[in-house]
């Protein structure tokens, strides 16, 4: 059996090769600001065409349990991540359409990605 952080970059490792495998290019994988920042990890920074996305991955039993575990103030930290992550890459904003994912890995092979899962927090 694996351990839970050994389950959730098992997960992660999956997701990005699924999206590797659906045409989208890796940008950046568990982008952490630093301590005090208010900023959380972003699990997986891609891209594809116009959309970047920034991907918050769960392993869960089920979707529901996946989805619920992104909480509000999860949600607020890594919102701040791609902020910073925005502010610091050469990304031309205004040829780019960012928004926020939830991939919950339910089974060994069992992948979910909820796209557009959440807007910025205004």
């Amino acid at each position: 059996m694996i351990s839970g952080d050994g389950r959730g970059r098992w997960a992660e490792a999956l997701c990005a090769l699924w999206l590797r495998l659906t045409g989208w290019r890796i940008l950046a994988r568990r982008f952490q600001v630093g301590r005090g920042t208010g900023a959380g990890e972003v699990d997986i920074i891609a891209r594809r065409g116009a959309v970047l996305a920034f991907i918050e991955v769960k392993a869960r039993p089920t979707l529901a349990q996946g989805l619920e575990a992104v909480t509000r103030h999860q949600r607020h930290r890594i919102q701040r991540g791609a902020e910073v992550y925005l502010a610091r890459s050469q990304t031309r904003l205004d040829r780019t359409d960012c928004r926020f994912d939830v991939m919950v890995v339910t089974s060994p092979l069992r992948l979910h990605h909820a796209r557009d899962a959440w807007r910025v927090d205004s």
